[in-house]
């Protein structure tokens, strides 16, 4: 690592990677040999950034897609619309700098961003948790930049980063669904991210799934996000604490929702709340009726499951939302596709906006 980035190390609110490799990730992640600082990089370089409501990831790649180095920092919404274009290209250049690589040497800027994004253009149409309304996100990079530039939605990074080098590695149809706060989807199918004429879909978890009269932040009711997401989920168990039918919740994480993370919630389950447990399968059970509907319809050979409640228990989810979207469909089809858990974690929207930049680029 080089005298730049061991400086920037200290600054509390980033982290940096570190110069070790890690065996467990797929061979399009391995980081190159830290840089002495003594040679400046040769050839072009892309960034793959991954723009998050709480945080973001900036990745420099090499020509060949492999990790040269990456940067977190905390988002700052509250900067608002210019501050915070400004904080994404202070954070490239940071890294740029870092790595001791030229604006001349930076081929293209692939960013996930959350919410309908025109992705001709690279608009932002709305991102609700950033207070974004028509974002020219692809104007003011290439501006600053003077490179190739293409705005994702977020999940469609993502999944496109589990397609080339993560779960769905090799698959002909990937579809991928990312129970959070709320609940992701995106599609890359045949190789193309599935997109409409002028904007993302693939808004999976706004997709009306039942009858419930549960009231999701977009308005609607019954939808795969009311039912299944780790906000549902934990509103759901909340109660349960309350009453005191989830004991081990109760006093290691009380009642406020805020509080009852992913991980406390699989330690709940873990640790005998089975009514906790019984909330839980629930939602996968909603999942897996999300599943079944997109295989009827598109027909995908793997259906990949990521998140922090998925990471927390993936056993669960795997198992479960299969066993669910098989008996939903056709029996013709519950041999054509498999339920993966996500293999790529934070690093799946990077590695897809990059990848996706570059395959645009060398068109």
């Amino acid at each position: 690592m080089s005298e730049a980035t061991n400086q920037n190390a200290a600054r509390p609110e980033e982290s940096k990677s570190t110069s070790d490799s890690d065996p467990t990730r797929p061979d399009s992640l391995d980081k190159n040999e830290a840089s002495d600082g003594a040679e400046k990089r040769e050839g072009k370089y892309w960034i793959g950034f991954d723009l998050g409501g709480t945080k973001i990831q900036c990745t420099l790649f090499d020509n060949e897609l492999k990790q040269v180095d990456f940067k977190r920092r905390r988002t700052k919404s509250e900067l608002g619309e210019k501050g915070l274009l400004e904080r994404i290209a202070s954070t490239i250049e940071r890294l740029l700098d870092d790595c001791d690589i030229s604006k001349k040497q930076l081929a293209g800027i692939g960013i996930g961003c959350p919410g309908p994004v025109e992705w001709e253009k690279g608009i932002v149409r709305v991102a609700v948790n950033l207070g974004w309304e028509n974002v020219d996100v692809a104007d003011f990079l290439k501006k600053r930049f003077d490179c190739d530039v293409e705005v994702l939605n977020d999940v469609d990074a993502g999944v496109y980063g589990e397609y080339v080098a993560g779960a769905a590695k090799g698959s002909r149809t990937a579809v991928g669904i990312f129970p959070g706060t709320g609940i992701g989807g995106g599609c890359v199918y045949a190789g193309e991210i599935m997109r409409g004429k002028v904007l993302t879909c693939m808004e999976i978890g706004h997709a009306k799934i039942n009858g419930s009269s549960r009231l999701g932040g977009s308005g609607m009711r019954g939808t795969l996000e009311t039912e299944a997401s780790r906000l549902s989920v934990a509103s759901e168990i909340s109660k349960l604490a309350y009453r005191g039918e989830a004991p081990y919740l109760l006093e290691h994480s009380g009642t406020d929702i805020r509080e009852i993370r992913s991980k406390a919630i699989s330690e709940a389950i873990e640790n005998g709340d089975k009514e906790v447990k019984r909330v839980l399968e629930e939602a996968c059970e909603m999942i897996g009726y999300a599943v079944a509907n997109t295989v009827l319809m598109i027909c995908p050979d793997v259906v990949v499951l990521g998140g922090g409640l998925v990471e927390a228990m993936p056993d669960l989810f795997e198992e479960m939302v299969g066993k669910v979207a098989r008996k939903h469909v056709f029996e013709c089809y519950r041999d054509e596709f498999k339920v993966k858990i996500a293999k790529l974690g934070d690093d799946a929207g990077t590695v897809g906006a990059a990848s996706w930049v570059k395959r645009m680029a060398e068109k």
